[in-house]
């Protein structure tokens, strides 16, 4: 008990000692462990509104090819797919980010005109879209920020759309997009007969029959007529897409980078605190302290460091992440709510974090001599 006293007492007493270094510190590694927490959490919240864009619809698996740089499949494998027992319905699409204006950019989709994906929306205003038509459906949030409203005309890469309807969809990813007849995005892609992917809606699991082993079967079918191209179940799916991984690369790269600086950060203040603290650390020696304490010594401050910017770094995540959620452009993707998980992640980040940047002065500190430690002045 005495030993863990002397412990608390020495980290205590040093991060005192220094307070304005030990604030400027907890801040470099709170900014850097707040970017984690903001990125990684609207990446994961990314991923959720991919879900329920399957979910709303009732999409049980989605077919796409087997690699990754080609993401076109031909759209006559649909006839195939919804031949198959297991099958209820079956649905093409295409779906691209596309530039409206030089301020906007919205994700477009190009649907059948008899897919069950419409199932999902609630029109606000207008009629659905024909096929070979040129007209387009705009979401909500969407038409608000084109200023658009049912019956005016919208520009896409030089081509006049009739809008035809305003709606309100199951997902921030519907509210936010275009709708158009798939033969229209498919020539302004210069996708003809090609598809991005099809949706696929299965028949009940039959009676005595696991949903998973019903799954895995359709699974098997769908892939066994279409050889090349993957059935990917729907959750899958929806962390495992381009803009996805796109926004969790991005997320962890620049939250990597964050954090490599307040690593950097506590590394030179618990160097600065090494050198400082030489003939301290010789009067420690000298009174029978170990190698291995000095090193825990120190280690210990260093996690403290990181743990106490963890904290702040998910205070200010949390903020983040509140403003994300109260913003319209972002409020359908962003849950207010805070993830248990993400904040044990944090923290698990924050004292790792601490302990590397420790590692080298507490090394440097245990290794010190007694003797040329007293001397140090």
């Amino acid at each position: 008990m005495a030993a863990q006293l002397s412990f608390i007492g020495f980290v205590r007493k040093n991060l005192w000692r220094r307070r304005l270094r030990t604030l400027l510190t907890l801040c470099g590694i709170g900014m850097a462990i707040g970017a984690f927490v903001g990125l990684v959490g609207f990446s994961n919240a990314f991923e959720q509104s991919w879900l329920r864009l399957y979910t709303s619809s009732g999409t049980d698996i989605a077919i796409i090819q087997q690699t990754f740089l080609n993401t076109s499949l031909p759209e006559s494998a649909t006839a195939k797919v919804a031949a198959l027992p297991t099958v209820a319905q079956a649905t093409p699409m295409i779906y691209n980010v596309m530039d409206l204006t030089p301020e906007v950019n919205a994700l477009v989709y190009g649907w059948k005109a008899d897919s069950y994906e419409f199932e999902s929306l609630q029109l606000l205003s207008g009629r659905p879209f024909h096929d070979g038509q040129s007209e387009v459906m705009l979401g909500e949030l969407l038409s608000g920020s084109l200023h658009k409203k049912t019956g005016d005309t919208l520009e896409i890469q030089g081509s006049p759309f009739k809008v035809v309807a305003i709606y309100h969809g199951g997902s921030a990813l519907e509210t936010g997009a275009v709708i158009m007849p798939l033969d229209q995005l498919q020539q302004l892609s210069s996708l003809q007969g090609k598809v991005s992917t099809i949706h696929v809606r299965l028949r009940p699991a039959p009676a005595g029959e696991a949903p998973d082993e019903y799954l895995k079967r359709a699974q098997a079918q769908i892939e066994a007529a279409l050889p090349g191209l993957r059935a990917v179940p729907a959750a899958e799916r929806a962390g495992n897409n381009q803009f996805v991984r796109l926004a969790h690369a991005s997320a962890w790269g620049t939250s990597s980078i964050a954090l490599l600086i307040g690593i950097l950060g506590i590394a030179n203040t618990m160097a600065m605190s090494v050198f400082e603290r030489t003939r301290e650390i010789g009067i420690l020696r000298a009174l029978g302290w170990k190698r291995g304490q000095i090193m825990i010594l120190i280690q210990l401050e260093a996690s403290v460091l990181g743990l106490g910017g963890g904290f702040l770094g998910i205070a200010v995540g949390w903020g983040a992440l509140q403003l994300l959620a109260a913003l319209p452009q972002t409020a359908g993707i962003v849950s207010a709510t805070f993830p248990m998980a993400l904040v044990a992640e944090a923290l698990g980040i924050s004292i790792l974090a601490g302990l590397i940047a420790g590692a080298i002065p507490a090394w440097r500190g245990a290794q010190l001599s007694p003797v040329e430690a007293l001397r140090h002045d």
